[in-house]
Parts: C-alpha cells; sequence; structure tokens
C-alpha cells in the first residue's frame, strides 16, 4: 500500500494536538477555571485515541511516531493531571501544613505514569506473547487514568465540597489511581470488543442518549461512564484467567485475527464459551444428561 507523502504527517499531528491540549489544561487550572481544565485533558484523550488507527490507516507507522506518542501520553495523561491536582488541592484546602502529602502524592501519579508507558513500550518488544494478550493491557491504560484522578475535582465542580475534598482522601485517591496503572489486572481492549449485529441498532440508539447526556449533564456522565470502566475491571481478570488455562481457545483467537486481516466478515464474543448439555440413555433405559464443551472450532465464533 503507498501512501501520499503528505498524509503521513497526520498521525503525528494529532498526537502533537493532544500533547497540546493536555498542556493547556495547566493554564486553566492556573486561572481557577477547572471545568475548562477537565475539558482539555478529555479532548486530549480522545485525540490520543485517534492517531493510532490514523497511522495504521495510512500505513504511516514509524518509531518516531511511537516514541512521540509516548512523550505525549507521560505529559498530557501524567505530568499535567498531577499538576492540576495540586492547583485545584492548594486553591480547596489550606495545604500549608500538609504540603508533602499533596505533592507527594501528585508525584507518585505522575511517575506511576512514566513506569505504566515504559512497561507498555517494553511489552511491544516481547517475542512470544500469548495469542490473546493482545486483547487486553496491563494495569489500566494512562488515558483513563488520568480521568479516573480527576474524579474529585468532577464531584468537587458538580456538587460542592464533601468528603471528596479533604486532602487525605484525595491523597490517597491520587495514589490509587497511580497504582492501577502499574499493577498487573488486565482490562480489555477496546479493539478487541466485537458487537453481534443484532445489538448494533439498541446500541446506537444508547450511544445518542449518551451524547445527549454528555452534553447536557457532562459531569454526571462522565462519572457513570468512570464507574461503568472501574466495575469492568474483575470481568476482565476473570477473563484473562480463564483464557490462560484453556489453550485451546489461543488457535481460536489467532484464526480470528488472521480472518480479520484478511478482510473476512467474522462475528465474535467476548462471552465465555458456553457448555453444551448431551442428553443420553443407560444401557437399562434410564435417560441420563451431562456436560460437555462445544466443539473447538466453533469456540468463541458466534
Amino acid at each position: 500500500m503507498t501512501t501520499v507523502p503528505g498524509v503521513r504527517f497526520l498521525p503525528n499531528a494529532i498526537t502533537a494536538l493532544a500533547l497540546s491540549t493536555g498542556l493547556t489544561s495547566v493554564v486553566f487550572a492556573s486561572q481557577g477555571k477547572w471545568m475548562f481544565a477537565m475539558l482539555a485533558i478529555a479532548a486530549a484523550t480522545v485525540l490520543d485515541s485517534l492517531d493510532g488507527p490514523a497511522a495504521r490507516l495510512l500505513n504511516s507507522s514509524s518509531r518516531v511516531g511511537a516514541e512521540l506518542d509516548s512523550l505525549s501520553d507521560l505529559s498530557a495523561f501524567g505530568i499535567c493531571p498531577a499538576i492540576l491536582l495540586f492547583f485545584w488541592e492548594s486553591a480547596v484546602n489550606d495545604i500549608s501544613q500538609d504540603l508533602w502529602l499533596v505533592w507527594g502524592s501528585c508525584l507518585v501519579y505522575a511517575v506511576c505514569t512514566a513506569l505504566r508507558l515504559a512497561r507498555f513500550n517494553s511489552l511491544l518488544d516481547e517475542e512470544n506473547p500469548k495469542p490473546f494478550a493482545k486483547d487486553f493491557f496491563t494495569g489500566i491504560p494512562s488515558p483513563p487514568g488520568a480521568l479516573l484522578a480527576m474524579v474529585p475535582i468532577m464531584l468537587y465542580v458538580q456538587f460542592g465540597e464533601g468528603f471528596y475534598t479533604v486532602k487525605w482522601v484525595v491523597a490517597l485517591w491520587t495514589i490509587f489511581c497511580g497504582l492501577l496503572m502499574v499493577s498487573r489486572l488486565p482490562t480489555i481492549a477496546l479493539k478487541s470488543v466485537r458487537v453481534p449485529p443484532r445489538l448494533i441498532v439498541p446500541l446506537l440508539i444508547l450511544l445518542v442518549f449518551g451524547v445527549v447526556a454528555l452534553l447536557f449533564a457532562p459531569r454526571i456522565t462522565a462519572l457513570i461512564g468512570l464507574a461503568i470502566y472501574l466495575a469492568h475491571v474483575p470481568y476482565a481478570s476473570y477473563r484473562y484467567r480463564y483464557l490462560s488455562k484453556h489453550p485451546e481457545l489461543w488457535e481460536v483467537g489467532a484464526d480470528r485475527r488472521s480472518r480479520r486481516a484478511s478482510g473476512r466478515r467474522i462475528r465474535l464474543s467476548v462471552r465465555v464459551p458456553r457448555r453444551a448439555r448431551v442428553a443420553g440413555r443407560l444401557p437399562d433405559g434410564t435417560p441420563v444428561s451431562r456436560r460437555a464443551r462445544q466443539p473447538r472450532s466453533r469456540r468463541g465464533l458466534r
């Protein structure tokens, strides 16, 4: 596939925009415009999700682009949220006696973001990864980690002061978000989720309601979305353990990816394969039943 030289610049331009948008949040934070600062981080998250697909679509992936993306993520989702949290706590609370706690928690978060990105880059060079591992992230990615770290600010802007503005609570939450990023907890990559055709129309309708809710109640909608994201982590861990204990499913995943790469349509599901009930009779005529696995070739394909 040939690529027009000019469009090879587009993915890096999107990454640069994400970096610039994230850094702009610091300017809004210094002025006490917390909502605009959070919107800047959210915009950087959207832009960050576009540069990778754009690079693959335009066949313009490069080592420079990958390094630029990591540096952008560290700044927009590590350093900028840490500074934003520090400015916000300085404005809401008197931190003169607990400066070590407030700034220390922000530093822990920023360092965890750097460690998470370094580990992600090192995993790209792994020679023999498990086939199903491409459908999962190790730990929470830095963009949703940044949004989770700003939950106390969202609650403050929406409801005013509360327990979520207490210095110790904010510090513990900030450190918790950082630890989630460097944890070994698997999280499902959205690119691996496949929607059955029968659910496309209901999900489109749900998406419309989601967009309307986001426009009229952005903070509440964002909080609900982040709560749902956190709630999926236990399922992702269960799903990852299930696949790791069933190597016979790995071949299905590899065949699935090869079919997608060749352009053939295939319906997929992230559900755990069902067990079919098989009935029979004993020699004396007594009916019995047992559970048996579905044929390997159909497992995971729906």
